[in-house]
């Protein structure tokens, strides 16, 4: 992993992150990670948000092993002043035959690890909630408009 925070090293360790987690290696992905790094989703995903390094990686890893797993970054901009970047990506779940396309917020560190990563779905909205918004992620805390 690149170890710093200009736009090229943010984007590399988006890249890394990614292809990590496409290798099934648990100790690959945990590289890219603060160790109390967090995993959000959209509601009732996989039993999101994730925290830990080492919680995430384990959870890729397995979908690797027992799904065939694999990731691409299809398009990604960075914001170094603010440590943050978006990741387009295209998930092939290959033995359920699934593709999910959507994209990821990550925030990183002062190391240039990744501390946050919010997951969007491109997807139909469910019509039985009346609020379509990441599990666990405290939007009121951090001044989002909750009304």
């Amino acid at each position: 992993m690149s170890a710093g925070t200009t736009s090229a090293e943010l984007e590399a360790t988006v890249r890394g992150y990614m292809d990590a987690c496409t290798s099934g290696d648990a100790d690959a992905v945990a590289r890219h990670l603060a160790g109390n790094a967090r995993h959000y989703f959209p509601p009732d995903m996989y039993d999101g948000p994730w925290v830990g390094a080492r919680v995430i990686a384990q959870r890729w890893a397995t979908a690797v092993r027992e799904r065939g797993s694999s990731w691409t970054v299809d398009a990604i901009v960075v914001d170094e002043p603010r440590r943050r970047a978006v990741c387009e990506w295209t998930h092939h779940k290959g033995s359920l035959g699934v593709i999910l396309r959507g994209a990821e917020w990550y925030e990183f560190d002062d190391e240039g690890r990744i501390t946050e990563i919010r997951a969007y779905y491109a997807s139909p909205q469910a019509p039985d909630l009346t609020r379509l918004e990441l599990g666990g992620f405290d939007y009121a805390g951090r001044g989002y408009p909750h009304a």
